[in-house]
């Protein structure tokens, strides 16, 4: 019984997949958020270093992985598949689940995929100092990683309902050598903005993103680097699923399901884009690709297809994407990775063609998945990740109903183990199942910008 299945070092990818060469059609244009007309490479780049913003915009199907980069990446990569046979036979299923672990990474997450690129690229520029935001610390611990290996200053700003939960996270980022700082602070005019206008709030990631982006834009030695969302930073990901398809080659297998948690959208991607060019190019047509997100914080469940700002203080640039509003506030759930009111313009894209679809669970369901998972398989998976763990167990019960042997390929994005009060307050009943009323929703959708 083959439970993990394993690439050498040199099958890692050397090109990242990009699945703007498989669209039908062009991507929306990005919107300057001052004119409302579409960005220029010049209005990027007091953000951004120029070979990010060109793979921003490249329709190239495959870009390759610099060897400084791959190098890097093979600390941890190709990270295992694993097959989940203890799962399986608990849920008495005959569905083949099978899992790509991202938790192997130095950092704990699939973040690094990206945040060993960014660095890479803004060092090769002469960059200095990178700024950037982090909801759940999983991006923060990736990006003061990838930063400390090429020797560059790193600020990050933590929402701080994660600050405050998660304060190993700052530990793990300081030990890289990075500045955590909770968001908003009173370091940005921004974050001073939100102060006054709520000094309790618990923050959110288009917060933290706006002072993230004042920070770069008003200092010359320092650029912006963000975790999710962007093109390119869907693309770095890829890794994941190119390798997954080829362990499953190993042992004869294609999945039928693909699912992967989705907050800003860079793990989703990175499981889901080299299957869903697959069923772009007319390969494997029926597969089924599924997104998962919190009630709490229902994007693409609830959320309108339209250009918002990517940001609260309306510094980022305006994007097309399934949005409730840039001055959406969550709640405070466990999931914090996932507080986010867009979605990655890609992956927005492809639910409202109909390539994927998007499923919302409320926490004490997703926290009982988790446990399933953890007595099972023996990891204790990041909130995050446990949503896409929920939706497995409701798609392998599915077909213990059915008696349909599908096989299920999840994206297992990161461990738990700076998440545990998380795990507390659901043994101590004190998780809150929040769903958030539709009349705040649609409030805070009428705020957005007017496009022409």
């Amino acid at each position: 019984m083959q439970m993990k299945i394993l690439l050498d070092e040199e099958d890692m990818p050397k090109r990242w997949y990009n699945i703007q060469a498989d669209l039908p059609s062009p991507m929306d244009p990005v919107l300057h958020p001052a004119t409302g007309k579409p960005v220029t490479p010049d209005d990027l780049h007091v953000l951004f270093p120029m070979e990010l913003i060109r793979q921003e915009v490249s329709t190239e199907r495959y870009i390759d992985i610099p060897d400084e980069v791959r190098d890097i990446l093979a600390l941890w990569r190709p990270s295992p598949l694993y097959r989940a046979h203890r799962l399986e036979q608990a849920l008495k299923t005959p569905a083949q689940i099978y899992y790509k672990w991202e938790g192997v990474s130095p950092p704990g997450s699939h973040k690094p995929n990206t945040a060993v690129a960014q660095a890479y690229y803004n060092r090769e520029e002469g960059i200095e100092r990178i700024a950037t935001e982090t909801g759940a610390g999983q991006w923060g611990s990736a990006l003061a990683f990838a930063t400390g290996l090429f020797d560059l200053e790193c600020t990050i700003y933590m929402v701080r309902g994660s600050y405050d939960q998660k304060p190993y996270r700052k530990s793990m980022m300081q030990a890289y050598g990075a500045t955590c700082l909770p968001s908003p602070s009173n370091t940005t005019q921004a974050g001073r903005m939100m102060l006054e206008r709520d000094p309790n709030t618990s923050g959110s990631l288009g917060i933290a993103i706006s002072e993230a982006v004042e920070d770069a834009a008003t200092h010359d030695n320092t650029n912006y680097s963000l975790g999710s969302v962007l093109n390119h930073v869907c693309m770095h990901q890829t890794v994941i699923g190119q390798e997954a398809r080829e362990q499953l080659a190993m042992v004869d297998a294609y999945p039928d399901v693909v699912i992967g948690c989705v907050g800003g959208g860079s793990n989703f991607a990175g499981i889901s884009f080299p299957f869903a060019g697959d069923k772009l190019t007319g390969k494997h047509p029926d597969i089924d690709i599924i997104g998962v997100e919190p009630n709490a914080c229902p994007t693409l469940t609830k959320g309108l297809y339209a250009y918002d700002f990517g940001d609260v203080a309306g510094l980022a640039p305006i994007l097309k994407m399934y949005t409730l509003g840039h001055d959406f506030i969550p709640p405070s759930i466990h999931a914090g990775g996932l507080r986010y009111h867009g979605m990655a313009p890609l992956v927005s894209r492809l639910v409202r063609d109909g390539v994927c679809r998007a499923v919302a669970y409320h926490q004490n369901e997703v926290f009982n998945a988790a446990l399933t998972f953890a007595k099972t398989e023996g990891i204790i998976v990041a909130p995050e990740a446990a949503h896409a763990v929920k939706a497995v167990i409701d798609t392998a019960l599915e077909c213990r109903e059915t008696g349909e042997a599908k096989t299920i390929l999840f994206n297992n994005s990161g461990h738990g183990n700076f998440d545990l009060s998380a795990y507390d307050a659901y043994f101590e009943g004190k998780l809150v199942d929040y769903e958030y009323p539709a009349d705040l929703i649609n409030e805070a959708l009428g705020r957005l910008p007017a496009v022409g």
